[in-house]
């Protein structure tokens, strides 16, 4: 018969073994590492961004009212004021993700002017949207204030995470915790292709029912900001920004022929455009681009 020390280690190593099988303790995550993180869904963490890629906000030429408008919201959000969700939207290369991260260093400047602490940004991706549900349930417990950041949303074919971000958002039953704000950017207004539409149309019971239903996820967003594409004077405006922050020496009419034989070669004038220009440049110039 196994004495009782006998018995004792068996047990032992019995939950030993059980607490390899089981899954991992979860660590509480340190949000104090930085002010911008990427949200990676699994295993669920938080990424820090030592240096977030952006722009300064004097760079962000042509788009005044809209830099304007989700400043504005941005700030009242910091403030602990009411704020509206926002979808940026409209044609590409035109500043829409420069512009959130850039709103958000501006205001993080003012309020680390007056004491108060930082705006957390924190960049989920698209594939990881049905994952929303959870990252909110984390970041409603911090006293921190955050804003999640989804850039270029969509969806296709039979993809139905949209309807967990409709219920984050505004529909469910906990709501959008008070300390969060959710930015995205996309080149659709509605987010949702017209044949994914139609599809609907076509098969649904009531068509107008299920119409309703895809367009309703736009009208989550409370601030609409559209990007139009930019005109001539407004892409040489960028140009000619970068061109003066950088300090690259050439002739204004130089500047300007290479500015628009650059945008005609690619078929579209845009802050993207202006910039893969100005690295252009640059290089010819032999002048580096750090900041």
């Amino acid at each position: 018969m196994t004495d009782t020390a006998d018995l004792a280690a068996i047990l032992a190593r019995i939950a030993t073994a059980l607490e390899r099988l089981g899954p991992p303790a979860e660590v509480a995550p340190d949000l104090e590492a930085a002010d911008a993180f990427v949200w990676v869904a699994n295993p669920p963490r938080f990424q820090p961004v030592p240096r977030v890629n952006r722009v300064e906000m004097g760079l962000l030429k042509g788009i005044d009212r809209m830099r304007d408008t989700l400043a504005a919201n941005t700030g009242r959000f910091a403030r602990g004021l009411p704020a509206n969700n926002a979808l940026l939207w409209g044609a590409r290369g035109m500043g829409k993700s420069s512009l959130i991260k850039a709103v958000h260093a501006a205001v993080n400047r003012d309020n680390a002017a007056a004491g108060a602490a930082p705006v957390k940004l924190i960049e989920i991706h698209r594939e990881d949207i049905e994952s929303l549900p959870e990252l909110m349930n984390v970041l409603r417990a911090s006293a921190s204030r955050f804003i999640i950041f989804c850039d270029d949303l969509s969806f296709d074919g039979d993809d139905t995470s949209y309807k967990s971000l409709k219920a984050v958002l505004e529909g469910g039953i906990e709501g959008r915790p008070a300390n969060v704000l959710f930015y995205a950017t996309s080149n659709r207004r509605h987010l949702l292709p017209r044949d994914m539409m139609e599809n609907e149309r076509s098969t649904a019971i009531n068509p107008h029912e299920a119409v309703e239903e895809k367009v309703s996820l736009s009208d989550r967003f409370g601030l609409w900001i559209g990007f139009h594409r930019c005109s001539q004077d407004e892409f040489l405006a960028m140009v000619r920004g970068y061109a003066d922050h950088f300090g690259l020496e050439i002739a204004e009419e130089e500047l300007r022929a290479e500015a628009l034989e650059w945008a005609t070669t690619r078929g579209s004038r845009s802050g993207r455009v202006a910039w893969q220009y100005i690295q252009e440049l640059a290089g010819r110039l032999g002048v580096p681009l750090a900041e």
